[in-house]
């Protein structure tokens, strides 16, 4: 397998080099990309927010016609991952409303993606919030934000050293996968795990004041209170509807219906932002070597197939369009993503490994990084490996 475009006219390579690659300047990225990508198509729009909805809610019609037995557990796994599937989509087109990328009226975008995202138990203003961050300091370690990757010569980077090399490879890949699909999700959003140097530990999503506030940049300022607290109000009207329809119906319907498409819609949001970001070969930068160009061109597009892609609007095939200008509707980010890709066919990065075993790769090598001599970005080493893992994936 090589890192390259799938397939001709936009073949190329991003293999490890003797000196560091040539970048473009941030103007001269954002030029490959025609204006009218960020134009609304309101027909693409509202018909992507149709089909995420109303599959949604045919899944879970449906889902309520299981019975709550014990032999029916099969019948609850397949409606959890076939309804967790269907929902992602909502989560993707909320999270284009926190781009200003569905709609052109800020108030009505405002609305859509406040009630998706506090649907699916989201924070929406602090998510997006944070969100923007990550996009405005894309692998940075001091200020970048989500999936920034330890240093080994941090107390956190020597623990994590520490457990690889008292842990079998095998082992150490499953709890990193537990821990990143299973409970990733709510730590990040409780505690900030993750999240760049300079924002301290912990922070959080849900409370902007002590003991959140020990960093050297504010991740959320004290005049973004008021939205926190709004995205506050979205959950806990949420969770109040989940009790009262559990008191009406029954806790363990609740739990069926909601609780378990839940799980798996937040395994594929972790699984997307994980393999987005992390790779043997994907360099981050420190304050002396990153630029925003640099950043923005280590995101990685990955070959997810037409069904997800349709699904969840291609959030996963094209990420490195969306990383240059998160403004472009999803429904014009694979133009975009042509555009790069012949224009930058060295740069724009695309890993062709089926998607476990590039999560399964990641899982069991990517802990800490190290600084390379060569271009002074640093790489994820196994331990006790002098080698830097960057040669190209596979």
């Amino acid at each position: 397998m090589t890192l390259t475009s799938p397939s001709p006219p936009f073949e190329g390579s991003l293999a490890k080099t003797t000196a560091a690659p040539s970048y473009p300047s941030k103007k001269e990225l954002l030029s490959v990309l025609p204006t009218d990508l960020t134009n609304f198509n309101p027909l693409k729009a509202w018909g992507s927010l149709a089909m995420s909805v109303g599959l949604s809610l045919a899944a879970v019609g449906i889902g309520t016609t299981i019975p709550l037995t014990l032999t029916a557990i099969p019948l609850w796994m397949v409606y959890a991952t076939v309804t967790g599937t269907i929902a992602m989509g909502c989560w993707v087109l909320a999270h284009e409303c926190g781009h200003n990328a569905f709609h052109p009226n800020r108030r009505i975008e405002g609305v859509v993606g406040f009630v998706l995202h506090s649907t699916l138990l989201v924070p929406y203003y602090s998510w997006a919030r944070s969100h923007a961050v990550h996009h405005a300091h894309c692998n940075h370690l001091e200020g970048g934000e989500t999936h920034v990757p330890p240093r080994a010569s941090s107390p956190q980077g020597q623990a994590m050293e520490h457990l690889q090399r008292k842990l079998n490879r095998r082992l150490f890949g499953i709890i990193s996968l537990f821990n990143h699909l299973i409970i990733g999700w709510q730590i990040y959003l409780f505690s900030g795990a993750t999240g760049g140097e300079d924002h301290g530990f912990p922070t959080s999503h849900f409370w902007n004041g002590a003991p959140f506030t020990n960093g050297k940049r504010e991740l959320f300022p004290a005049s973004f209170r008021h939205l926190m607290v709004r995205s506050n109000l979205g959950l806990i009207a949420m969770i109040i509807f989940l009790i009262t329809a559990g008191s009406y119906f029954s806790p363990l319907r609740v739990l069926c219906l909601y609780g378990l498409p839940y799980v798996v819609i937040n395994i594929w949001l972790t699984t997307y932002t994980w393999l987005q970001h992390t790779d043997r070969n994907i360099p981050h930068f420190s304050d002396e070597t990153w630029s925003w160009a640099k950043g923005a061109l280590q995101t990685v597009d990955r070959p997810y197939g037409g069904i997800l892609n349709f699904l969840h609007h291609g959030i996963g095939s094209t990420h490195v369009c969306h990383h240059i200008n998160s403004k472009i509707p999803h429904y014009n980010a694979w133009r975009g993503t042509a555009l790069l890709r012949q224009r930058f066919p060295d740069l724009v990065r695309y890993d062709s490994t089926p998607i476990p075993q590039a999560l399964w790769r990641i899982a069991t090598t990517c802990g800490t990084v190290y600084q390379e001599a060569t271009d002074q970005a640093f790489y994820y080493r196994i331990p006790n490996s002098d080698k830097p893992q960057i040669e190209c994936c596979g």
